[in-house]
């Protein structure tokens, strides 16, 4: 059978270990093609009904359910922790990744440059421009090796939001702590789709987002990860009420709480919150094995097709080649890429996304992105770039990509 056939694709489907996953999640439009989990997942089944059952406890209940919503943050928490390969004590669901971010950098670094590679998520900069500003700090932006010598702290992503590259986490993570320098990962491409182990590395820190392989909704909280010999030695610079040791004794000074507690804040968004650990364990029944697998022979698919069917029309592929080495979506450059991104939801409705200059997405969410949808997403737009549909859309873009 040709392996870049659509029989193939189907037979493919008809033997993935993780087919049944599909059903467990909202898809309204079966001729829809979703391939933007890596900006926003999908709304898992047991989400809805526990949001629904939520609010009916809230209508009920009122105030007295705080006696169970209380401890949400760090339930949310140790369910993330089991798909990153972190312990369960070690990890809270919480505020959003920028500020968490924040509340890690200020707490870690203690002088020295910051560091942090020219590729990295825009927020990811931003908040380390504003440290260094608020603190007289060198702030580094690096292409290519890192700058070790003068290095206070290190802020990089798992994977490229752009092109999907995927860095050594567990290589980078011994350099650091054996030269000494704090490194704060950002899993907010890979948590959910890749498979990490954070306490097996060394890692110390890190942060990331919950609403893209880990389904829990547009602006869910975030999450961030204090290794736990860190605990006692680390304070948040946001103090807050749920940070306090005992929260309820709001008579006395600010004394932060022993464990990775004390990285709480404010009041915490428990429909959010709720959502976060019903998205996390999901994942972590469906098992990370099983879906880097998939998504490793996914994205395989997907190039090997960029490959044969779209180079002709001026497409290349901007994510590594070796599956090992990127995530979970694949980066196809265009001089064209808006106007083809445009004309291929609106037209076509396959959902990718865009990032400047030239770039279209094309996320791969195991749990419910079938093969044939690989298949079919490629060639839908090869049939609209050779048919130039695209021409008929504006060059210029509009304020969400």
């Amino acid at each position: 059978m040709d392996p870049l056939s659509r029989a193939h694709a189907e037979a493919l489907d008809a033997a993935d270990p993780l087919a049944a996953f599909r059903e467990r999640f909202v898809i309204a439009d079966e001729r829809r093609i979703y391939l933007d989990g890596n900006s926003l997942g999908r709304l898992p089944v047991a989400t809805r009904e526990r949001l629904a059952a939520l609010t009916e406890q809230w209508g009920a209940e009122l105030v007295g359910g705080w006696h169970e919503w209380i401890d949400v943050p760090v339930r949310a928490g140790a369910a993330i922790a089991g798909v990153i390969g972190a312990r369960e004590h070690e990890v809270l669901a919480c505020d959003s990744v920028t500020v968490n971010l924040y509340k890690l950098a200020m707490a870690a670094h203690r002088g020295g440059a910051l560091l942090t590679d020219r590729g990295n998520f825009p927020t990811d900069r931003y908040v380390l421009e504003g440290i260094a500003q608020e603190r007289g700090a060198e702030l580094r932006i690096f292409d290519g090796d890192i700058p070790w010598e003068g290095a206070g702290l290190l802020v990089l992503s798992h994977v490229d939001y752009r092109s999907g590259a995927l860095l050594d986490l567990p290589a980078i993570t011994s350099e650091a702590r054996e030269r000494g320098v704090p490194l704060i990962w950002d899993l907010s491409h890979s948590a959910g789709a890749v498979a990490i182990d954070l306490h097996d590395a060394g890692a110390e820190l890190a942060v990331g987002c919950t609403y893209k392989y880990l389904n829990a909704g547009p602006g869910a909280p975030a999450f961030l990860y204090v290794a736990e010999h860190l605990h006692a030695q680390l304070r948040s610079p946001i103090w807050g009420w749920f940070g306090q040791s005992d929260q309820f004794a709001m008579e006395r000074d600010y004394e932060p709480d022993p464990t990775v507690r004390r990285f709480l804040a404010g009041t915490p968004g428990i429909l959010g919150m709720v959502a976060v650990e019903e998205g996390a364990v999901l994942t972590a029944k469906a098992g990370l094995p099983a879906i880097r697998a998939k998504s490793c022979a996914q994205t395989d698919l997907l190039i090997a097709l960029a490959d044969a069917r779209l180079a002709p029309l001026g497409f290349t592929v901007a994510s590594p080649r070796d599956a090992a080495a990127r995530g979970s979506h694949v980066s196809l450059r265009h001089p064209e890429a808006w106007p083809i991104t445009r004309a291929l939801i609106t037209l076509h409705d396959v959902i990718p996304d865009f990032r400047g200059p030239d770039s279209l997405r094309l996320g791969i969410a195991p749990l419910y992105t079938r093969y044939a949808d690989v298949w079919d997403a490629a060639d839908r737009l090869r049939g609209l770039v050779s048919r130039g549909e695209h021409h008929d859309f504006p060059a210029e873009r509009d304020r969400i990509t």
